[in-house]
């Protein structure tokens, strides 16, 4: 099949990228010259496992291609993804003028039936102003060219992408007319060729399942954190607490791990958007989902919390290593990332730290700029020298089993601050090293 995939980021270069894979021509739009330029190259502006050789053996394959020009992209699929970014405005509303500009720009220049995608995360009604943005394109053009508008939800984790993409749990698809459900039956037919995994429903009720997915998400962890804090206070392990609940297959282990909070491009503006959408269009509060983005945003000043209440408010002439930057392990994500608070709060009770993250130094750097009281070392081991005590803020695998003993004797002080509970306190405590983790 030819598929056009407007958007280069996260969700249009996986998707774009793997359904070439499974031998589908598929050409990717992005206004951005020097972005597409990398592309043609086989080079990728992300961090995701698997990705970039993936491009580079579609793009050498010929399957897969990247332009500029919205023209061609628009008249070359049959399929049209709509992939772009819906940023959260500063009200928490959906931004979604990335959307409508794609959609415009297919019913400028479309000349035969399309069948126009909704993969963006966007706000239930968007499907409507799509079509609507479309007509008025064809209207003004004089024409009546035939298309169809779809929701088809992405449910990618960052760092997991691929293997979402090409085993997908649930493939969801709202749609109102039977021509475009083939044509997207098919599409999607290489992927669920053990078992049909596609669930047909309408559009609306499309849109609203991706947020209902990414709120039920953050209310577990945000549960969770505060759930660990209150075992700090009454003498129990999470963990503990974790296996006991998890044990329930009514609850199950997903989602329910402690830490310092969530963050990353879907969680934080997902839920702001869908208690926005809520507000504004249903005339509804949605209670417990203000909660969870409270919660969460409490959750973030936690970490920094324990460290001034270890060496005092005033943490003047205090150096710390920190293991982590991303948001999560697998990314170098930075967007809402719990690193970012920590590093604010101890830089502005007068602490300096020196950071390492595997992949996220370079996007972190971006966003802190020229921060002076921060540096960035290039190994884990580096980052310990002359510090007082260690922070870990991102799960990496690499910090799973370090060697204790080069800890202990790098700090200042034995004591780490667990962001993400990696170790077993009783192991570390037992080497004399003070463990400070998130609800033990």
């Amino acid at each position: 099949m030819k598929i056009t995939v407007v958007g280069t980021g996260y969700v249009g270069l996986v998707t774009g990228t793997c359904l070439s894979e499974v031998g589908n021509d598929v050409i990717c739009l992005d206004t951005d010259a020097d972005k597409i330029a990398l592309l043609e190259r086989g080079e990728i502006p992300i961090f995701e496992p698997g990705l970039q050789e993936m491009v580079k053996r579609n793009v050498q394959a010929g399957r897969l291609h990247f332009t500029h020009d919205i023209a061609r992209a628009t008249q070359f699929g049959t399929i049209q993804f709509i992939a772009v970014g819906t940023p959260p405005g500063e009200d928490g509303s959906a931004d979604m003028q990335h959307v409508l500009s794609a959609a415009r720009n297919m019913g400028r220049h479309m000349n035969d039936y399309k069948v126009v995608v909704d993969k963006s995360t966007v706000p239930v009604g968007t499907a409507d102003a799509v079509r609507a943005a479309i007509a008025e394109e064809l209207s003004l053009r004089g024409v009546n060219t035939p298309y169809s508008v779809v929701s088809n939800p992405e449910f990618l984790k960052e760092g997991a992408a691929i293997d979402d993409f090409m085993r997908p749990g649930r493939i969801v698809l709202g749609c109102d007319d039977e021509q475009a459900a083939l044509n997207m039956r098919a599409l999607y037919a290489p992927f669920q060729r053990h078992h049909d995994r596609l669930i047909l429903m309408d559009i609306r009720s499309a849109e609203l399942t991706k947020y209902a997915a990414n709120a039920m998400l953050a209310t577990r962890i945000s549960f969770m954190n505060e759930l660990a804090n209150l075992a700090e206070r009454l003498g129990a392990d999470i963990e503990q607490v974790r296996k006991g609940i998890g044990s329930d297959p009514r609850i199950g282990y997903d989602f329910l791990y402690a830490g310092a909070g969530y963050g990353g491009s879907c969680f934080p503006k997902d839920v702001k958007a869908l208690i926005h959408s809520a507000a504004q269009d249903a005339g509804i509060q949605l209670k417990v989902l203000e909660a969870v983005e409270a919660a969460n945003q409490s959750q973030k000043h936690v970490l920094a919390g324990k460290v001034k209440a270890h060496f005092g408010a005033d943490l003047t002439g205090k150096h710390f290593a920190l293991w982590g930057l991303a948001f999560k392990a697998n990314t170098d994500d930075m967007r809402e990332a719990s690193s970012l608070t920590v590093i604010a709060d101890l830089m502005a009770a007068g602490a300096t730290l020196c950071a390492y993250d595997p992949v996220a130094t370079a996007a972190a750097q971006a966003v802190l700029g020229d921060t002076p009281g921060i540096t960035f070392a290039t190994s884990a081991t580096q980052a310990l020298q002359g510090a007082d005590a260690l922070i870990i803020v991102t799960e990496w695998k690499e910090f799973r089993s370090p060697d204790f003993d080069h800890i202990k004797a790098s700090l200042k002080q034995a004591v780490i601050f667990d962001g993400r509970n990696l170790y077993d306190p009783s192991l570390v405590r037992g080497m004399g090293i003070t463990y400070l983790a998130t609800g033990r």
